[in-house]
């Protein structure tokens, strides 16, 4: 199942999943679920993140389109249309994830979660593009208090086990 979000293109994938006596069998990906909605078919790049409880990162809008979801533990994901031109340029949604929930973020679109479950979370980027150093994209503080984001977690912005001293130096969305 495929919804839209209040940012265009920003979409809420429900894979299909299988439960019995054993436990339960999740597609990731289905290339012709992907190829008949519209959605990249072609992943470039996978990394694995394991981020501590009440830890955040991003706000990060690369040059390459990203579908996200967990592996493990639950996370407050956080999405800013940075896209220069777009219709929903600004706009903010956040999306409760847990493991089977999966949101695909297209190109420009700024990507930022913090773990929110006791064990931290373990966070799965598909990229449709490598990440290579010097890659073109954007970065917004996740603490710029314009966007209204509330995180469930108070964070220190000088504790760098939960925010990076990239993240905490990196511009307000209105200095972009």
């Amino acid at each position: 199942m495929i919804e839209s979000t209040t940012i265009d293109g920003l979409l809420l994938v429900t894979p299909k999943s299988v439960t019995d006596d054993r436990g339960t069998v999740r597609e990731l990906f289905r290339h012709s679920a992907f190829a008949e909605a519209g959605l990249p078919t072609r992943w470039n790049q996978l990394n694995l993140t394991w981020t501590r409880q009440g830890a955040i990162r991003g706000l990060h809008g690369e040059a390459a389109s990203k579908l996200i979801g967990l592996a493990g533990g639950t996370a407050y994901g956080v999405y800013l249309d940075a896209r220069p031109g777009s219709p929903t340029r600004g706009a903010v949604a956040t999306v409760e994830l847990s493991v089977g929930r999966q949101v695909f973020v297209p190109a420009g679109v700024c990507n930022g979660f913090q773990a929110t479950s006791p064990e931290g979370c373990e966070y799965l980027y598909c990229f449709d593009t490598e990440w290579t150093p010097g890659m073109p994209g954007v970065a917004v503080t996740p603490l710029d208090p314009a966007l209204g984001i509330s995180w469930p977690i108070p964070v220190d912005p000088d504790n760098r086990a939960l925010l990076s001293a990239k993240d905490a130096a990196a511009p307000t969305f209105a200095e972009l």
